[in-house]
């Protein structure tokens, strides 16, 4: 919006002029969004035209726009597809600092993990194993497979993106809300992220902290 209008936009009316919303809502990131009435989703990041557009530059990395004149439906004075244009070139992550620090991220939830069935809470190791560790290794997993396009959102087109063997072990990691299933995945999760681990260390030398991983894996069996 223009910087102008920032204190009286009405994101919602805006959208729904064009079409009728069943639904609108802020999410918990503080996007709108939407739901029209044919059911079709839409999420808006609305915000003033000067900060916004001196934003997109910062996303370099992390947002890629193949086609940035695609992407930019209306620009008055020509700076946001200026910005835009600065996103067209993708940019992998540095492969040795990100495998460093997933590999350790990996090794620090497990841990959490294995602790939290002990104090009896399933429910919670269940959605740790699943929201907050699965996420993890599909990273580390395209990172070693050069295949980082997604890596924002790794599930997204991984059955396209990365082999029989690693999608049959992001499929190991899932199991039911209870204890014996859980604490199985919790186990077979681990072995993934020390194979992914292991094949980090071989291909960009990263160090790696063999005697702790060894009795991570065996703290899950004493829960």
């Amino acid at each position: 919006m223009r910087d102008a209008h920032a204190e009286d936009f009405d994101g919602r009316e805006f959208i729904e002029r064009p079409a009728p919303l069943k639904l609108a809502c802020t999410s918990m990131y503080g996007i709108l969004a939407v739901v029209f009435d044919d059911l079709m989703r839409g999420e808006f990041h609305v915000v003033p035209a000067g900060p916004g557009i001196e934003e997109v530059p910062s996303w370099r990395g992390q947002v890629h726009l193949p086609d940035p004149g695609a992407a930019v439906l209306l620009d008055r004075s020509g700076r946001l597809t200026a910005a835009a244009r600065l996103l067209a070139d993708f940019r992998p992550p540095e492969p040795v600092t990100t495998a460093q620090r997933l590999t350790g991220e990996l090794a620090d939830w497990t841990l959490m993990l294995a602790h939290v069935p002990a104090r009896g809470e399933t429910a919670r190791a269940h959605a740790l194993l699943h929201s907050v560790i699965a996420p993890q290794q599909p990273r580390l997993c395209r990172l070693l497979r050069d295949s980082t396009a997604h890596r924002l959102t790794p599930s997204r087109s991984l059955e396209d993106d990365l082999p029989v063997s690693d999608r049959d072990r992001y499929t190991a990691t899932t199991a039911p809300a209870h204890q014996e299933a859980v604490r199985a995945a919790a186990q077979r999760s681990w072995q993934g992220s020390r194979d992914l681990a292991g094949a980090a260390a071989q291909r960009w030398g990263i160090g790696l902290p063999v005697q702790p991983h060894q009795e991570i894996g065996a703290f899950p069996s004493r829960g």
